[in-house]
C-alpha cells in the first residue's frame, strides 16, 4: 500500500460517513439515534440528517407527482448526468429513481462499445434508449463520453473528436425539436474530495468493485480531464440544452439541490386519480390449497 493510500483519522471519519450513507435510508435515522452519544456535535449531526431525510422524502413525493404528470401528458424527458469518477452521479440517480415506477423512469448506463458498435454512427447506440411518450430516461454518462474519457484516454481520433463537437449541438437541437426535453448536469468536485472518495473505495470491500483501471488512471490525469470538461461545456452549452453545474463536494446537499432544480425544469402539477377500492376476494368452497413440498422451502435462518 503506498503512502498516499494510508488512512488518517479524518479519512476514517469520512469512510464511516460514506458507509452510513450506503445503508438503507429508512434504517439510517435509527442508526444515528443509537450511535448518538448526546454530545452537541453528535446531536447536530443527527439533526442535520433528520433535515436531510425530511427534505429528500418531500422532494421524492414531488418526483412521484412529476411522474404522474409525465404519464398523463405523454411528456418525454432525457436527463444526462456527467462528472468525474466518484462525483456522486450514481447517488443522485438512485435517489431520483428510488420511489418511481421503473417502467416510467429508467436508467441507461451503457458499457464500453463493442466491436460492432465502434463501426456505427457515434450516436446510434444511444438513440435506442431515448424515451417514448410518458417516459423519463436518466443517462448515467452519455454521448459526452467522447468529449471526456475518449478524448483524455486517446480512444478516439482528433477528427472524431472535432466531428463530435460539430454534430452534438445539431443532434441535441433535433431531439428538442422532436419534443424531448433535455436536461444536462455536470457534477463538480474538488481534487481533494475525489482523492478521499477513491480512498474510501479502496478500503471498503463493498465498494471496491466501483474502482476500475480507468478510474485509477483518471486520478493521474486530473488536469487533462479538467481541460476536457472546460472545452466540452464551452462548445456544447446551447440555449436549447444548457449545462447545469451541481456543486457536489457535499453529497447530500448535491442530491437535494439537483432534485429540487430538476423539478423546477418541468411545469408539472398534481394529477387527480380516481379513488381506489379494494375488491373482495372470491372464495371457492371447492378449492383446496396443496401443501408445498418441504424440500422446496427456503430455510428460515432469520
Amino acid at each position: 500500500m503506498s503512502q498516499t493510500d494510508q488512512i488518517n483519522e479524518e479519512q476514517m471519519r469520512q469512510l464511516r460517513e460514506d458507509l452510513l450513507d450506503s445503508l438503507d435510508e429508512e434504517l439510517e435515522l435509527e442508526i444515528d439515534d443509537r450511535w448518538s452519544d448526546g454530545s452537541p456535535s453528535s446531536a447536530e449531526a443527527v439533526n442535520a440528517r433528520v433535515h436531510y431525510f425530511r427534505e429528500l422524502l418531500r422532494l421524492q413525493s414531488e418526483l412521484v407527482m412529476l411522474q404522474d404528470w409525465v404519464v398523463k401528458t405523454g411528456h418525454r424527458m432525457v436527463i444526462l448526468f456527467e462528472g468525474r469518477d466518484a462525483a456522486g452521479k450514481g447517488g443522485v440517480i438512485k435517489r431520483i429513481t428510488q420511489r418511481l415506477n421503473p417502467r416510467v423512469c429508467r436508467v441507461a448506463a451503457l458499457p464500453a462499445p463493442n466491436d460492432r458498435e465502434k463501426t456505427q454512427w457515434y450516436f446510434q447506440r444511444y438513440i435506442s434508449h431515448l424515451p417514448a411518450a410518458g417516459e423519463i430516461v436518466l443517462f448515467d454518462r452519455s454521448w459526452y463520453n467522447r468529449a471526456g474519457v475518449e478524448k483524455v484516454m486517446g480512444f478516439c481520433t482528433e477528427d472524431e473528436y472535432e466531428e463530435f463537437f460539430r454534430s452534438v449541438p445539431e443532434f441535441e437541437k433535433m431531439l428538442v425539436r422532436s419534443g424531448i426535453q433535455l436536461v444536462k448536469y455536470w457534477f463538480s468536485i474538488t481534487d481533494d474530495e475525489q482523492h478521499a472518495r477513491f480512498l474510501g473505495r479502496i478500503h471498503d470491500p463493498l465498494k471496491q468493485w466501483k474502482l476500475s483501471p480507468m478510474d485509477l488512471e483518471s486520478r493521474r490525469r486530473w488536469e487533462d480531464y479538467t481541460q476536457a470538461k472546460e472545452t466540452m461545456i464551452e462548445r456544447t452549452h446551447i440555449p436549447e440544452a444548457p449545462w447545469w453545474v451541481v456543486q457536489a463536494v457535499d453529497k447530500k446537499k448535491a442530491r437535494l439541490n439537483c432534485i429540487d432544480h430538476l423539478l423546477g425544469q418541468v411545469p408539472y402539477h398534481e394529477i387527480e386519480h380516481p379513488e381506489i377500492t379494494l375488491p373482495g376476494r372470491v372464495r371457492n368452497p371447492d378449492y383446496i390449497r396443496h401443501p408445498v413440498p418441504q424440500d422446496m422451502v427456503v430455510p428460515e435462518k432469520y
